[in-house]
């Protein structure tokens, strides 16, 4: 009988606080009928507008379409498959995993239907035609609704639709199955040590957090695994050079061995799918097609770019890796060869001879909750808006925490959630992502947004709090610049608001937070030892400041490479073909010092490029870049807890989303365009200057 009279959560109001998700209630089942429920839904609305007699107009018609539902109903397809998802991201399970599967050609196919509506696009075709005058915002919309459906096939003969349909949807999984390929290679490997002296040289926040590891999976000894909070510490810490090899083999090799989770032929696949798809819409290759709605605009742009940089940042790292490499010989031997996993080993060791500093120096007084304080501080003393922890708010494990967040008015803004740590069920790496984005509805009520950061920051151990390295904070402070984007988001259209920004303008706000890492008036508000309460040192965040720089050239031709990389695959213009690991190493060769190894492979777990949103764009992180250098200058210059400036930045790019073009948002708080001065200066070094980004 209880299960009779159970109702789906999906299908109600969640009634729970801000209408948050109601993660306590929702069932595995409950994804698949309200899936099924929410595809008829669309279809029901679809044919609500193409069937309207009336003539088409903004009003009836493209305020319908962004919204795809009639007024009183839930939008009940973007709901579930959200929160579907973002759980498949931060949570998963074998049952979500085998749902996603089972979905996503059926969901593929139904957002072609709903694209490649012959009778809904000419009602479009016709409002962008012949409208009335239209707001900035409004006929941004009518362009976005246009284009989009114009770059989804909307022009194809049927041949052609059909032919996008299949390419689209075989796309789709095999997306899929690289990202489930990615994440079990992932977590299924593990270094265990039993023998103590194994762990020479590392410091005892490492070894703690593997003995707890070991506890977990009722092992003695130590356990290290490939989520960034272990392997990091074991390269740059650990004295024994053969487990070295093994970790960082276990990790550049993934998804390369002959088993279920080999991702090459995948990787291939979805080159030339995407390749065909953008040929198919008339465009040379794919990159083409992505960079029509970039700020970069073409390939050409993309590529000057990256050349810069090389030009500017290659001798300097020339320079970092020879004094890397001289050290290490010192140490080892003049016979001694330098190898991929002694890189970042000799790199610490080169950072504690030069500046007398490393990230186990600094953790003591970066405990997380402290820095949760100094990050929420600083969102408080540039914007005004408070954090308060809700615990009524539903959560979907018991690492997430749930704020709610207020304006300066004491109004409420958004509600925020946090998820810090790695485990057996998440993706790697950092991510922000909303369960409910801002839009104004009907009856002109503003629907905040419900924005949620996913990382996997060092876990606290038995003995210690969660102690952060300042790289951790900065990944922290990344997120919520992108959570600010979204909680800030005050735009009329959902599909206009926040994040859903251009890809090469969306990493502003998140780098331009990172700046405050290093800024001893901020560090001052939260860095406080965790035994002892005393402050970071005024000399330690003068060495910080000093060694900031410390193999940024390096660095940055790191992320140039991955650019590099990505241009390669996606410039292609005949079918792939080649061997994976060879063209990888040919297409980044030029960032790329020293000897490369041929077993190693990073195009099959680039998740970005591959199963993510940056493919062809992964130049958009020092495109950015050269923004957020830029942007910050402005607060250097005003002070960096200046009010008047961060509310310009917030009334300017902050709450506009893609409301206007990129480049007129930030020149609307610039004054001007930007140049890659700001960035040269920064990272201290001195190259090419006054390259404008436009």
């Amino acid at each position: 009988m209880e299960n009779q009279k159970r109702k789906n959560p999906f299908f109600e109001d969640y009634g729970t606080p801000h209408n948050a998700v109601p993660f306590d209630k929702i069932r595995i089942e409950d994804f698949e009928e309200a899936f099924i429920e929410g595809m008829r839904r669309d279809k029901e609305s679809l044919e609500k507008i193409i069937n309207n007699p009336e003539k088409p107009t903004f009003d009836n018609t493209i305020i319908y379409y962004d919204e795809s539902k009639p007024p009183h109903y839930y939008d009940l397809l973007e709901r579930v498959c959200t929160v579907f998802y973002n759980l498949h991201s931060a949570e998963t399970s074998d049952e979500l995993e085998a749902l996603a599967k089972k979905m996503q050609p059926i969901l593929t196919q139904h957002a072609n239907d709903m694209r490649l509506n012959k009778q809904m696009f000419e009602r479009i075709k016709a409002v962008h035609l012949h409208h009335r005058r239209l707001t900035q915002e409004e006929k941004r919309l009518l362009d976005s609704c246009y284009d989009g459906l114009v770059r989804s096939g909307a022009l194809l003969d049927e041949e052609g639709k059909e032919k996008l349909r299949r390419l689209t949807e075989e796309m789709a999984m095999a997306s899929l199955q690289f990202q489930q390929n990615m994440l079990k290679e992932n977590k299924a490997y593990s270094l265990h040590i039993t023998d103590e002296k194994d762990l020479s040289g590392l410091p005892d926040t490492a070894r703690e957090a593997a003995a707890q590891t070991a506890k977990e999976q009722n092992k003695d000894g130590w356990v290290f695994t490939l989520d960034y909070p272990s392997y990091a510490p074991f390269m740059s810490h650990a004295d024994n050079r053969e487990l070295r090899r093994q970790i960082y083999m276990a990790k550049n090799t993934i998804c390369t061995k002959d088993n279920a989770e080999n991702n090459v032929e995948i990787c291939k696949r979805i080159v030339n799918l995407r390749r065909e798809v953008a040929q198919l819409l008339g465009y040379k290759t794919y990159a083409d097609y992505v960079l029509k709605h970039r700020m970069a605009s073409n390939v050409r742009s993309v590529y000057r770019l990256l050349d810069q940089l090389i030009d500017a940042y290659k001798p300097t790292a020339i320079k970092e890796r020879e004094e890397e490499q001289k050290l290490a010989k010192k140490i080892e031997g003049k016979d001694f060869k330098h190898e991929p996993w002694d890189g970042a080993y000799y790199s610490h060791k080169l950072q504690l001879k030069k500046y007398n500093i490393d990230a186990e120096m600094l953790r003591p007084y970066l405990e997380l909750s402290k820095v949760i304080d100094g990050v929420f501080g600083l969102a408080e003393r540039l914007y005004g808006i408070t954090f308060k922890e809700n615990k009524e708010i539903p959560v979907y494990h018991l690492d997430v925490k749930a704020y709610e967040v207020f304006d300066k008015d004491g109004s409420y803004l958004a509600l925020f959630y946090a998820d810090f740590h790695p485990r057996k069920g998440k993706q790697s790496g950092a991510w922000m992502t909303e369960y409910q984005g801002q839009y104004i509805n009907r009856k002109g009520e503003n629907i905040r947004p419900h924005v949620s950061l996913v990382m996997n920051l060092t876990k606290p151990t038995a003995d210690k709090p969660a102690l952060l390295t300042l790289g951790e904070v900065e990944t922290f402070l990344h997120e919520f610049g992108h959570a600010l984007h979204g909680m800030f988001a005050n735009t009329r259209f959902e599909s206009l608001s926040g994040t859903n920004v251009w890809w090469d303008f969306v990493e502003l706000p998140s780098q331009f937070m990172e700046n405050f890492a290093v800024e001893k008036e901020f560090l001052r508000t939260f860095a406080f030892h965790y035994e002892t309460g005393e402050p970071m040192p005024d000399e330690l965040i003068e060495r910080i400041k000093k060694s900031r720089n410390f193999n940024a050239a390096t660095a940055c031709l790191r992320q140039v490479s991955f650019g590099l990389l990505d241009m390669a695959y996606y410039t292609k213009r005949d079918a792939f073909d080649e061997d994976i690991f060879a063209f990888e190493k040919k297409a980044w060769k030029k960032a790329i010092l020293g000897k490369q190894r041929e077993d190693t492979c990073m195009t099959v777990q680039f998740g970005h490029i591959m199963s993510g949103g940056y493919a062809a764009g992964y130049y958009s992180y020092k495109w950015a870049e050269v923004l957020d250098a830029d942007a910050f200058s402005v607060f250097k210059k005003e002070g960096i807890f200046n009010q008047a400036t961060a509310q310009r930045f917030r009334d300017c790019i902050l709450s506009k989303g893609g409301t206007d073009h990129p480049m007129t948002l930030y020149k609307n708080f610039r004054g001007g365009e930007p140049t890659i001065d700001a960035l040269l200066k920064r990272n201290g070094i001195k190259g090419v200057k006054g390259v404008k980004r436009n």
